[in-house]
C-alpha cells in the first residue's frame, strides 16, 4: 500500500510541477529526490543516497558512448541544412513536378521526406521549409493557411524517418536497438508522406484556388528563368547525390553492421561537412553550426540525465509496477489500453514538448505494451507518431510556433490559430497511420526483420 501511495504522490507532484511551469529536467530531479527520500527514510542516509544516485547517474549518462549519437546526427543535419543543399533539392523536385496540381505543396512534402533522412529534428525541417517553400507558394497564389499547413504537417516526418532524435531517445530509454528502430521508421514514414501527398492532390483537384489556380502568378522573364534552371539543375544533381551518399553510407552502414549508430552519426557528420564545403560553406558557417548544435543538444542530454534518475526512482518506488497493475488489472482489452496511452500522449502534447513526453512515459508504457502482446519495435513507432502529433496540437504545438516565428519577416500578421487549423488534416492523417500500424504491425516490423534477422 505504501508503494502505491508513494507512486500516486510522485505522479501528482510531477504533473503539478510541470503544470506550474517548472522545467521538465528540474521537475524530474525534484520528483526523483522526493521518491528516494520517501523510500529510504528520513535520516541523513537518504540524502547521501540521493547524492550518490545523482552523481552515478550523471556520470554514466555523460560517459555513455551511445549518447554521442544525438549531437552527431544533429551536426550532420546542421551542416547539410546550412550548405543550401535542401534549397537545391526542393527547387529540383518542384521543377520535376511542374505538370502536377499542387506541385509546390507536394514538393514540400517530398523535400521534407528526403531531408528527414539527414536530420533528426522536425524543428530544423520546419524552420528550413518555412523560409524556402512558403515564399514560393505565397508568390504563386497559394492559400496562406494551406501553404503553412503543408510546411508544418510534413515537417513531422523529421521525427519519424531516420535518423530521428525521438527514435534515439526511445531506444536509450527502453534499451532497444536504435538501428532496428531506424529501420522500422522507413515504411511508416513513407506511408505518411504518401498520404500527405494524396491529401494535397485531392485538395488541388477539388479546390484549385487553394493552390493558386486562376489567381495569376508572378513569373520571371523567360531568359532569366532558363538561366536559373540550368544552374539549379547542376546544383540539384550535386545536392541530390550528396544526400543519397549520406543515406546510403550512414543508414546502410548501420543496418548492415559496418558500424554502430554512434559511429554512423560521426561518419554522417563528416560527410555532411564535406558536402557543405563543396557547396561553399565558410569557416564561420562551420563554427556557427557546431555552436547551434551545442545549444540544442545540451538541454536534451540534461533531460536524459534527469530521466535516467527518474527511471531508477520508478524502480525503487514501484511506480512502474503500480501503473502496470492498474492497466493490466483494469479488464480493458489491449486495443483499449493502447487507446488510453495514445490519449495520454495527445493530452501531454498540448502542454509539453515531445522529448519530455517520451521521458515521462516511454519506460512505463513500453513494458506494458510488450505484456499485451505488441511487438516492441512496432510499439516504438506507434508511440513516436502519437508523440510527434503533439507537435501540431494546440496550445503548445512546437512545430506551429516554429513555423510562425520563421515566417515573421514574410507574413507578420499570420495567426497561429490559422496554422493550427490548417495543420489539422495532417494530424488526422497521422492518426490514420497510427491505426494502420496498430492493426498491421508488419508495416513497421518488416524492414527490421529483413535487415537484422538474417538467421
Amino acid at each position: 500500500m505504501f508503494e502505491v501511495n508513494t507512486a500516486v504522490l510522485l505522479v501528482v507532484c510531477l504533473i503539478g510541477l510541470v503544470a506550474i511551469g517548472v522545467h521538465i529536467a528540474i521537475a524530474l530531479g525534484m520528483t526523483s529526490a522526493l521518491g528516494i527520500f520517501l523510500v529510504t527514510g528520513t535520516d541523513m542516509n537518504a540524502f547521501r543516497t540521493v547524492q550518490t544516485m545523482l552523481a552515478a547517474t550523471a556520470y554514466e549518462a555523460i560517459r555513455a558512448y551511445v549518447f554521442a549519437v544525438i549531437p552527431l546526427f544533429m551536426l550532420m543535419g546542421e551542416f547539410i541544412g546550412k550548405s543550401g543543399t535542401i534549397t537545391d533539392v526542393y527547387r529540383g523536385i518542384n521543377r520535376l513536378l511542374h505538370r502536377i496540381p499542387g506541385r509546390l505543396a507536394i514538393a514540400t512534402v517530398a523535400g521534407n521526406a528526403l531531408f528527414s533522412f539527414v536530420t533528426g529534428v522536425s524543428i530544423a525541417s520546419a524552420a528550413a521549409f518555412s523560409r524556402i517553400a512558403y515564399p514560393e507558394m505565397k508568390r504563386y497564389g497559394y492559400d496562406k493557411g494551406f501553404a503553412l499547413g503543408a510546411v508544418a504537417g510534413s515537417s513531422c516526418l523529421g521525427m519519424l524517418i531516420p535518423p530521428s532524435v525521438l527514435m534515439i531517445v526511445w531506444g536509450i530509454l527502453t534499451e532497444q536497438s536504435i538501428g532496428q528502430i531506424f529501420a522500422a521508421g522507413i515504411l511508416p514514414g513513407l506511408l505518411l508522406a504518401s498520404l500527405f501527398i494524396i491529401y494535397i492532390f485531392v485538395v488541388a483537384l477539388l479546390r484549385p484556388a487553394t493552390v493558386g489556380a486562376g489567381r495569376g502568378t508572378q513569373e520571371a522573364p523567360k531568359n532569366q528563368a532558363a538561366d536559373e534552371d540550368e544552374v539549379s539543375t547542376i546544383q540539384f544533381l550535386i545536392s541530390l547525390a550528396g544526400i543519397i551518399l549520406v543515406i546510403v553510407a550512414v543508414l546502410g552502414g548501420i543496418w548492415f553492421g559496418v558500424f554502430t549508430p554512434t559511429e554512423g552519426a560521426g561518419a554522417g557528420a563528416l560527410i555532411g561537412l564535406a558536402l557543405g564545403i563543396i557547396k561553399g560553406m565558410r569557416f564561420r558557417d562551420v563554427i556557427d553550426s557546431i555552436l547551434s548544435v551545442g545549444r540544442t543538444s545540451a538541454p536534451i542530454l540534461l533531460l536524459l540525465v534527469a530521466a535516467s534518475l527518474y527511471s531508477r526512482t520508478l524502480a525503487m518506488t514501484g511506480l512502474a509496477n503500480a501503473i502496470e497493475g492498474v492497466f493490466l488489472g483494469s479488464g480493458m482489452t489491449p486495443w483499449m489500453i493502447i487507446t488510453v496511452m495514445v490519449m495520454i500522449w495527445f493530452a501531454l502534447g498540448m502542454i509539453i514538448d515531445s522529448i519530455s513526453i517520451m521521458l515521462l512515459t516511454a519506460a512505463i508504457f513500453a513494458p506494458i505494451a510488450v505484456k499485451l502482446g505488441y511487438d516492441p519495435i512496432a510499439f516504438a513507432i506507434i508511440g513516436i507518431i502519437a508523440i510527434e502529433a503533439g507537435l501540431l496540437t494546440p496550445p503548445f504545438g512546437l512545430l506551429v510556433y516554429t513555423v510562425k516565428s520563421s515566417i515573421q519577416e514574410f507574413d507578420p500578421d499570420m495567426s497561429v490559430m490559422t496554422i493550427f487549423k490548417s495543420s489539422t488534416p495532417y494530424w488526422m492523417i497521422m492518426l490514420v497511420g497510427m491505426v494502420l500500424i496498430i492493426n498491421f504491425p508488419q508495416i513497421a516490423t518488416y524492414l527490421p526483420g529483413l535487415l537484422f534477422n538474417k538467421g
